[in-house]
């Protein structure tokens, strides 16, 4: 391993200066590293960060030792790093000073690199900068040869000249040659990338994306040459101020698209978008509102989210109706300039213009992701958040109120509620008056009852979407491995049922109700990379366990502390390898197997009775040679190491009396010492090591001294760690790491928890979300009254629902240390739902409500795919949408366990919409004013039927 440099300053010093560099701000184009979390924790802990954890500062069992940033790397030796690591969970990210200064004090790992990234600003108008953890990966080829694909990472600052710099390296272009870089989506479309300084992220670049560089013919020409015809140019420059210009061109075999990015706006141009357009050869054959929108990478969320508002028809007749250019709020400082409103309607236009079976929407993610950093990049994102921004973006760039008023709140004191609510919504619709409140606004009555006083507040607040809970589920699964006290059992691997909110005690009492251990004699860790990263308390929360963490639960020995004091000894298992070069030979020891624990009875214990309890523990996998023979074919040289003849560097932790075990069996100890032949026949070394195993703090020596065993304080666990180290000879002869890592399996592997239902009803959401409910512990409420902040009971109730009622499932549970998603199938009304019954507004009209589109979420919490399901209301039919697949589906289909957003809409909304639809479908049909359906939008559009399976009358 690479060690620091040996001056290294005061722990305080440490603390201070690191605390200091970790305050910089991020700045474009600076250099941060990631490090893994749990090191970092552990350095906190020795050098004593943070006030709270100062009890062992500079307590040599606690050292970090070298920086091992293995646990975020992939395991095929690449040096990438994993999927899906959380900032602050996983890793933290620190500058590039403080990674240095770390480095220098305390090495890193032999054979690891520093993991660096840079700073990127994100957004047009509202800068952001945050540090680009992962990299898109782009599919490199030559135009000469499109089957030789090489990927490479690029990252989002990176311009389209660098990336071309690297291509001509790759495929080895020579330099006299001219080059350029062509783009690929969409099947069969290619896009020149012209602004050599444009950036990948001013590009539009995604993860995935097919980059193609072509070189230039000897005769001037281009292998791919763009034409530029009035049959196949379709050209638009209505909405774009910037100087790029733009123009495609379509074959038989494929789509080209050029585009210069104006020089403004960081290579965006005055305009939201640069303005180009493809028109298919045939137009008027695609079922107006049945247009697929391509998967940019990671962007199903998305387009899962503007499906399910292209099929809201009072949404969709106001754009395309052009009703939106007359209320544009420019002005809003709580807008986005409009650019929301009007990309949205222009890819609405699009949608419904009856010409394209599929559009591609990147221009339209590029103006959100300007806005909405969060979602600028092409990880995956959650559809309903998406829907909640779009919702929001679109109501104050189109919101009537051009100067908010001031309007203080009153609470009722005692009014009648349809005062207070009438009141509430008045003040409401003078700050906040739009199409989205028209149609999306409705409001809940909230009650809090202080706990202390009984006072009780009452407000009735504005929401755009109900997110209800689902009534199932408080338990979850916990996968352990049992490490049984008898050495030879080999250790158990089995699931546990715990309460999602309990703790470690709970999972021990379910341990015991499984296999009858009692729970005081269960020691829980979470095991990590071959050391013990946690060794939990009782008390501790189950929640800081995660799905994928391994945690091995070892048994404490019946009657360990019977006949006196006893403590549970950790210990590492050490692989001593030797490096010889042509100058000097070296040796290092890694980590291999999982820990183990050893019961050592008595205060303290010589160096025999620990060597023979470590052999008794081990011998499962360890086997000692059996004759003479057997030991003169091990080496003796790292057994000669044992006889004494390294001094202690720390006798703190020795007693000069003899142990305890040495007052009982004298003779026998003073046989053994003197037996000079039996004390070098040893297997391993016995080292005294941090807590991470990574650093050795002494060798213990059989030189008559004794080790303190010492317990942490309400644990029978040791102070102490402890590693055996196995030369390579014994590791081969004598060590079966096969047998080390054997285990038995419990039946409980095949079973899963039992759910009490397996479905639901959505009518047990909505009564669960309208029930009383007790405030968090760290969510309290402010009581006027007692002037203090009271956990106190609250309670929503619907007062006036919107003309569309957009349900949100809350499928997804999390906290900072675990996610879990929940499929149980949720049966829901797709006509008919009637939510009177819910309403306590005595004065409501009708509320029955038919569903008019569902967001579909498939997968886990890591990843997943998001689809849409549709009611078209021009044919009345519904459609399945996938990302740009576009096909005819069974009302049938539309309940599932994937349902995760419903849209529905008021029956007597529902009437007025089918003469407004067929008028806005035949507008945007007719090409109206302000209408581009040439895609100002949208970069490529297609009608070919090969790309849309649809069932259309």
């Amino acid at each position: 391993m690479a060690e620091g440099t040996s001056s290294i300053p005061e722990l305080e010093a440490q603390k201070n200066e690191i605390a200091q560099i970790s305050k910089k701000v991020l700045v474009r184009q600076d250099t941060w590293c990631l490090i893994d979390n749990k090191w970092f924790k552990q350095w906190k802990k020795y050098v004593g960060y943070d006030n709270w954890e100062t009890a062992n500062v500079g307590d040599r069992a606690i050292h970090p030792g070298p920086i091992d940033n293995s646990p975020l790397l992939r395991d095929d030796g690449s040096g990438e790093i994993k999927d899906h690591l959380i900032d602050e969970l996983d890793y933290v990210l620190l500058p590039e000073e403080a990674w240095d200064l770390l480095v220098k004090w305390y090495g890193l790992e032999e054979g690891q690199q520093p993991i660096v990234r840079k700073v990127v600003e994100y957004g047009m108008f509202v800068k952001h900068c945050k540090v680009e953890v992962y990299l898109l990966e782009f599919k490199l080829c030559a135009n000469k040869d499109l089957e030789h694909v090489v990927t490479k990472k690029f990252s989002k600052s990176d311009t389209i000249d660098y990336i071309e710099q690297e291509m001509r390296s790759i495929f080895n272009v020579p330099k006299e040659k001219e080059t350029r870089l062509w783009n690929r989506y969409s099947h069969n479309t290619y896009e020149h990338l012209s602004n050599k300084d444009s950036t990948v992220q001013d590009a539009g670049l995604y993860h995935g994306q097919v980059l193609i560089i072509e070189e230039r013919n000897d005769d001037g020409s281009w292998p791919r040459q763009v034409k530029s015809t009035s049959a196949a140019l379709a050209y638009t420059n209505s909405t774009s101020t910037g100087s790029g210009d733009t123009r495609t061109y379509n074959n038989q075999s494929s789509t080209i698209a050029t585009r210069s990015y104006g020089s403004v706006g960081g290579g965006y141009g005055n305009s939201s978008y640069a303005s180009y357009d493809y028109h298919p050869g045939s137009t008027g054959n695609v079922q107006p509102g049945l247009c697929g929108l391509s998967n940019l990478g990671n962007t199903c969320f998305m387009n899962s989210a503007l499906q399910c508002m292209s099929n809201t028809p009072p949404l969709v007749d106001y754009f395309l109706q052009d009703r939106y250019w007359d209320e544009l709020n420019n002005d809003n400082p709580l807008g986005m300039q409009g650019e929301i409103a009007k990309s949205f309607g222009d890819l609405v236009k699009n949608m419904w213009c009856g010409r394209y079976s599929y559009t591609v929407p990147r221009n339209f993610k590029m103006i959100v992701g300007r806005f909405a950093p969060q979602f600028s990049g092409y990880q995956q994102q959650d559809c309903q958040e998406l829907m909640a921004f779009l919702l929001d973006g679109l109501h104050e760039d189109l919101n009537r109120v051009k100067k908010k008023p001031y309007i203080e709140q009153s609470d009722a004191d005692g009014r009648p509620d349809e005062h207070v609510a009438k009141e509430a919504w008045e003040n409401y619709l003078k700050r906040n008056n739009s199409v989205i409140v028209d149609i999306f606004h409705g409001l809940l009555k909230s009650t809090l009852v202080c706990p202390e006083c009984t006072k009780v507040s009452i407000t009735f607040d504005p929401f755009c979407y109900l997110s209800l809970p689902l009534p199932i589920k408080k338990e979850r699964q916990i996968e352990i491995l049992l490490v049984a006290a008898d050495p030879l059992a080999r250790p158990l691997k089995m699931k546990v049922t715990v309460p999602k909110l309990g703790t470690v005690q709970e999972l021990c009492e379910a341990i015991n109700k499984s296999i009858h251990i009692p729970a005081s004699n269960l020691i829980v860790t979470d095991v990590y990379n071959h050391r013990l990263h946690k060794i939990f308390n009782k008390e501790d929360l189950l929640s800081n366990i995660m799905e994928r963490d391994e945690i091995f639960v070892y048994e404490v020995p019946p009657n360990l502390e019977e006949n006196g004091p006893a403590c549970m000894i950790p210990v590492y298992l050490k692989h001593k390898k030797s490096k010889t070069t042509a100058n000097s030979t070296s040796s290092s020891s890694t980590l291999f197997g999982h820990p183990i624990f050893i019961p050592v009875t008595g205060k303290t214990c010589s160096f025999v009775q620990l060597y023979s309890i470590l052999l008794q523990q081990m011998s499962r996998f360890l086997k000692s040679p059996k004759t003479d023979e057997d030991w003169e074919a091990l080496t003796s040289t790292e057994a000669e190491k044992q006889n004494g003849d390294v001094d202690m560097t720390n006798g703190e932790d020795y007693d000069s009396e003899k142990s305890d075990c040495e007052k009982e069996n004298d003779a026998e100890y003073d046989t053994d010492c003197e037996n000079s032949k039996e004390s070098a026949r040893l297997l391993f070394n016995i080292l005294s090591v941090n807590a991470s195993g990574n650093l050795d703090v002494d060798q213990i020596l059989n030189d008559g001294r004794s080790l303190k065993m010492e317990r942490k304080s309400s644990s029978i666990v040791g102070k102490i760690y402890l590693a055996v180290e196995f030369d390579e000879r014994v590791k081969e002869k004598c060590f079966n790491e096969k047998e080390l890592l054997a285990y038995s399996i419990h039946d409980s592997m095949n079973m899963r928890i039992s759910q009490k239902k397996q479905v639901i009803q959505l009518s047990e959401c909505l009564e669960l979300f309208t029930t009383v409910e007790k405030l968090g512990a760290d969510d309290p409420w402010y009581c006027p009254s007692c002037k203090k902040h009271q956990q106190a009971t609250k309670k929503f109730d619907l007062w006036s629902l919107p003309q569309v009622l957009i349900i949100h499932l809350k499928r997804f549970s999390y906290n900072r240390y675990w996610r879990d998603k929940l499929d149980t199938l949720v049966e829901f009304p797709v006509s008919g739902l009637n939510m009177a019954k819910y309403v306590l507004n005595p004065s409501h009209g009708p509320a029955v409500y038919d569903l008019i589109a569902v967001a579909n979420h498939y997968g886990g919490m890591g990843g997943g795919h998001y689809t849409a399901y549709g009611k078209n209301s021009g044919t009345g039919m519904w459609y399945y949408f996938d990302d740009s697949s576009v096909t005819q589906s069974s009302e049938d289909n539309v309940v599932s366990k994937a349902a995760y957003v419903l849209v529905y809409m008021r029956r007597d909304a529902t009437a007025h919409s089918h003469h407004s639809s067929r008028q806005a479908i035949s507008a945007a049909l007719g090409a109206p004013r302000n209408t581009h359906v040439s895609s100002p939008d949208d970069d490529a559009a297609s009608s070919s039927d090969e790309d849309c399976n649809m069932d259309v009358n």
